[in-house]
């Protein structure tokens, strides 16, 4: 699966990594739901730190289609909320 994080480029991630990832995609929607910033801010940056982590980053010249984009590390508890599905950020 391709990744984009908004200003930071893609990473690929391999299905088996999904299960940790959509883990800490519920974790987020829960603070956001919860109105709780400072938990908030915590859960996007451990999303964003895990899918780099396991990610293979893609050269910036790749023009492969994203699969699933996610905010950058800055965004609002609002904006994240305007990106979310029905099955949060991650599907699954």
């Amino acid at each position: 699966m391709i990744v984009r994080i908004m200003g930071e480029g893609q990473v690929e991630i391999a299905p088996g990594d999904l299960a940790v990832l959509n883990s800490l995609d519920g974790e987020l929607e829960a603070a956001i739901e919860a109105g709780d910033e400072e938990t908030f801010r915590t859960r996007l940056h451990a999303l964003l730190d895990q899918v780099r982590h396991v990610g293979r980053a893609l050269p910036d010249e790749s023009l492969e289609p994203s699969e699933l984009i996610l905010p950058p590390a800055d965004a609002s508890m609002e904006e994240v909320r305007e990106m979310l599905g029905d099955e949060g950020l991650i599907p699954g």
